[in-house]
């Protein structure tokens, strides 16, 4: 690989997960004992915003807790975009900050941050490190009652998928680390990437929905094999 190819790399659940953040989504379909209709979707937060507000406060407490850091996957992501002759740009899936914490500084957060908010009204995005409610107003233009979590919801289009897509059509690796495979257009990525002529990389506690179509596909815990990736490509160019 030449030294200067950009790098793209979709991170999943499974990333954050093995920094103790739990994963939303349970096998019965359930957020956290709620229904994804509820607390998830825009109808869900129409019918009872205090309900879904509640619900992203205990996700802003828990990212909060001191036993919440990166992990050796994410410190490894930020080494390669440190060292690396360069772009690397991270993409990921997780709404929290530990990329950010870790030390990398290109990243995109397609499906929105928690510790974010945006108005409803004129589209205003600032900071939520803080309990949101239904009563909170605007900063920018004073609407009351508008804020709600800059998350991308059910039925909501991810962000910046033009710049999402055209990075990968230009980027020489692919890597997919802890992704399930399932949700799209996340789960398109790999073939956009094949398809420009990128070689593709996938990193995974177990085969995802799409394995069979990457090129590469390195199997265990991404705090183990993250580090060991990175060190090979670092080795190799």
């Amino acid at each position: 690989m030449a030294m200067s190819e950009p790098i793209v790399v979709l991170t999943g659940a499974g990333v954050s997960a093995e920094s103790g953040i739990r994963t939303f989504r349970a096998s019965d379909g359930l957020w956290e004992d709620h229904r994804v209709e509820d607390v998830a979707t825009p109808e869900g937060f129409a019918s009872d915003p205090l309900l879904v507000h509640r619900f992203y406060n205990e996700r802003r407490q828990q990212l909060r807790d001191p036993s919440v850091r990166p992990n050796p996957a994410h410190e490894a992501l930020a080494r390669l975009e440190r060292e690396y002759d360069g772009d690397v740009l991270v993409v990921t899936q997780n709404i929290d900050d530990l990329h950010e914490r870790a030390g990398s500084r290109n990243v995109v957060h397609m499906h929105g941050e928690l510790l974010k908010a945006r108005c409803a009204g004129c589209g205003a995005v600032v900071a939520a490190v803080g309990d949101l409610g239904p009563t909170d107003s605007c900063e920018a233009c004073g609407a009351l009652g508008a804020m709600r979590p800059h998350v991308v919801w059910f039925g909501e289009i991810p962000l910046l998928m033009d710049e999402i897509s055209s990075a990968i059509q230009r980027c020489g690796t692919f890597v997919a680390i802890g992704t399930s495979g399932l949700v799209y257009p996340a789960a398109g990525f790999v073939q956009v990437a094949g398809l420009a002529g990128a070689h593709t990389v996938e990193i995974n506690l177990t085969t995802s929905y799409v394995t069979s179509v990457f090129d590469e596909v390195v199997t265990g815990p991404a705090g183990e094999q993250v580090p060991a990736w990175v060190e090979r490509l670092l080795a190799r160019t």
